[in-house]
């Protein structure tokens, strides 16, 4: 369990700092959002406690996260221009 919340704490401060130092490019926020994407996993599988449960059960999370991403990537390489 510290493994896990070490690598959460590591690929937060990740997308800090590029948010910090302005470094988003459309290949960072990809970047970005797979990182996001690990971390929904990890908290699902690890502090949810849905590792050692079906796999219906944790589709569930898994999906609504794919979703979310997805739209927030459509959203951002795709804008509505006036």
């Amino acid at each position: 369990m510290r493994n896990i919340w070490i690598i959460l704490v590591i690929l937060t401060l990740f997308a800090f700092l590029l948010g910090w130092l302005e470094l988003i490019s459309f290949t960072l926020v990809a970047v970005l959002l797979v990182t996001t994407f690990i971390k929904g996993q990890l908290v699902s599988d690890y502090f949810m406690g849905l590792k050692d449960v079906d796999l219906k059960y944790r589709i569930i999370p898994t999906v609504w996260l794919l979703i979310v991403i997805s739209v927030i990537a459509f959203t951002y390489y795709f804008p509505v221009v006036d």
